[in-house]
């Protein structure tokens, strides 16, 4: 009898996207990465699944139906539908809302690594809670 490794395991994931500014037009992005390309890389991202910003709905649940072993979410306001985070006058700050897995947080040195981020689902959890922050 042969075993088959997956990647993958069967467990649905559940992400709960908070603090939303729908004062803000555009969708709301959220990206589920292995370690590959995270967070820059949204080409590297497993899933993404999008939602337009819609008035009064200052949260959203997003379903993945598979989730890896280990993995890191990114969430993106991305306000102007360019499906990359836009940057401020610096061209290296965002200018959009952004949020991750494990409480992660943009520095003034950069995007949060994998490791800040990264999270493993032994049991899942009902649901996976991410604020969004603005600059």
């Amino acid at each position: 009898m042969a075993l088959l490794f997956s990647p993958f395991t069967t467990q649905a994931l559940t992400v709960k996207v908070s603090q939303i500014d729908t004062a803000r037009q555009g969708q709301i992005m959220v990206m589920l990465f292995a370690k590959d390309g995270f967070p820059k890389d949204h080409s590297s991202a497993l899933s993404i699944q999008t939602a337009p910003v819609t008035a009064g709905a200052n949260s959203m649940l997003f379903h993945f139906p598979q989730s890896p072993g280990e993995f890191a979410i990114k969430v993106l306001h991305d306000e102007d539908m360019n499906n990359q985070v836009t940057k401020n006058w610096t061209g290296v700050w965002p200018a959009e809302g952004l949020g991750f897995s494990n409480g992660a947080r943009v520095r003034l040195t950069g995007a949060p690594s994998f490791k800040e981020a990264r999270l493993t689902l032994s049991s899942p959890p009902d649901v996976i809670n991410i604020s969004v922050i603005y600059p």
